[in-house]
Parts: C-alpha cells; structure tokens; sequence
C-alpha cells in the first residue's frame, strides 16, 4: 500500500506477552490448557443440547448459539497466540492482521447482542409464561441470532473500512499479543481522530443499548421474581438468570474498561492483561457459569453419562 510519500506496512510484529523464554513456555502452557478446555466446554454444551430433547427450548437454542461464537472468538486469538510463543519472530501479514481483527470484532460484537438477547428470552419466559411459546418460536429464535451476527459484522466492517485506509509508517511493531484496534491506531503516522471517534460510538452504542435492554429486562424479571409465591419458582428463576448475570459482568466489565474511555488514557501494557481476560478466560468460563448453577444442564449430564455407561 502507497499513502502519497508513506509506505504502509506489510507485515507486523506481535510483540506478545513476554520474551522471557522460560515465561512463554509457560504461558504456552497455561494457553493452550484453557483453549482446550474452552473447545471442549463449548462443544459439550452444544452436543447436550442437540441430544437431549428437554433442552430444545429457546433458552438453550441461544446458549449453544453462546458456545458456537465462544468457540469462533477464542480461535481468532488463541492459535495465533500459541504459535508466536514458540516462534523467534512473531510476524502477522497485514491481510492477516486486518483479518484477526475483523473477525474479533464480529465475534465479540455478536457475544454483546445475543447476551442482550438471553435477557429479552428470560423477560418473555418470566414475566409472560403463558406467551412464551408464541413469541419465541423457533423461527423467532433464529431471526434473533442472524440480527446478532448481522449486528457484528456491521460493526466490523464499518470500522476495518476506516482502518485499512491508514498509513502504517511509523513503526510495525504491535504492543500487544494480537491484532486490535487500540494498538493499531496507535502505530498509524496519520490522524486517527475519525477513527477513535468511530470506535468509542459504535463501542458506545452497541455496549450501552444492549447494556440498557439487559437492565431493562431484569428490572421486569425482579419485579415477577417478587411476586412469586412458589419458592421452588423463584429458586429456579434465580438460577438461571444468576448465571446469565455473571456472564454479562465478565463481559461488559472488560470491554467497557477497554473501549469506553479516552484514547489518552489507553496504557497498552496494562490492556493486554485485560485483553487475556475476554479474549481467552470467558470463553472458558461460559459453559461452566451456565453449567454450575442450571439444574436442567447438569441433568441433561447425567442422562448422557448414564446413556453412555450403558453402551459401553
């Protein structure tokens, strides 16, 4: 790429976490233990909720559509990441780098809308029980998690048609473990005004609105909640929406502190421990948090293993 007399990068350095040979093996390790175990998670999520009949609900249709963009968004980072600890030089093409974070920009904008959209399911099983098979059919259901995707992709490319217009001239060398928007910015020898302000809007609108819709519905959940006479309902109203809680703390707590704040205040050492959070943690964590505290999963568990004893 020519920018008028700047000549852009063709290929970037990840400077990654550490050049301590002894702290990448182990990060290597401890990377690849939590990739592992977030493939596994999140595909057993998915295939217990295709085998079992009692899980073919909306509720579940939209946490195995969770796992899916779980499995999606760890593996735009964690195989990159894993392959740079053991390489002497941690190079990433330009195509490459666009790339990954196109990608991450889908994946994490589409977590934020069908995280907004769990919430809308709950309000609609909670407060208007006997609607619920109405409103949420199953073709209600994917027209939601096609809004979500339809959403992140929007987003995405909004923001890498800005992005790949800039001049990378100053430096190639990403201060960071994988291609992201901050530390992008932060390399071009152009003004990124436009581009910041871009991110802080659409980061804005799309963390708040889904923000404002999850509080929204929980407002209403509560007040339902309240209202319950049966405790074995209320225990059970909890349950599920305690853990669908948790999941949005994690989420929108990280992304928030990432992206919702001025460009001066942006220190990229202290955003690359952030980022291993909700890059590569929550991944992991979902389909334990979902897990952990839902009854129907953990029977949905036992029925499996049971049905799997038997065969063998």
């Amino acid at each position: 790429m020519v920018e008028e007399n700047h000549t852009s990068a063709v290929e970037f350095i990840l400077e990654g976490l550490s050049d301590h040979p002894k702290m990448k093996a182990a990060l290597f390790v401890v990377f690849l233990l939590i990739y592992v175990v977030t493939l596994l998670g999140n595909a057993g999520i998915i295939v217990l909720i295709r085998g079992d009949p009692r899980l073919h609900t909306s509720m579940y249709f939209f946490l195995g559509s969770l796992s899916v963009v779980d499995i999606c968004f760890s593996s735009v980072i964690a195989p990159r990441t894993l392959v740079n600890f053991l390489a002497e030089r941690r190079t990433i093409s330009f195509a490459g780098c666009t790339g990954q974070t196109f990608f991450y920009i889908v994946f994490v904008t589409t977590e934020c809308f069908l995280l907004a959209v769990m919430a809308y399911d709950r309000y609609v099983a909670i407060c208007n029980p006997l609607l619920y098979s109405t409103v949420m059919t199953r073709r209600q259901c994917v027209r939601l998690v096609v809004g979500s995707y339809v959403g992140g992709i929007l987003n995405a490319v909004v923001q890498m048609a800005f992005i790949v217009r800039l001049p990378f001239c100053s430096s190639n060398v990403i201060n960071h473990f994988f291609c992201d928007v901050p530390p992008l910015l932060a390399l071009s020898c152009a003004s990124t005004y436009v581009n910041e302000m871009i991110l802080f809007s659409l980061a804005g609108v799309i963390e708040l609105g889904t923000i404002a819709a999850i509080l929204v519905s929980y407002v209403f959940i509560s007040c339902a909640i309240l209202r319950m006479r049966s405790a074995g309902g209320r225990q059970k109203a909890l349950s599920t929406c305690a853990s669908h809680l948790t999941a949005v703390t994690l989420l929108y707590g990280t992304t928030i502190f990432m992206y919702l704040r001025p460009s001066s205040s942006y220190s990229l050492g202290t955003d690359k421990v952030v980022s291993v959070f909700y890059t590569v943690v929550i991944p992991m964590l979902n389909p334990l948090i979902y897990s952990l505290r839902n009854q129907e999963v953990k029977g949905a568990l036992s029925r499996m293993a049971e049905r799997i004893t038997v065969r063998v």
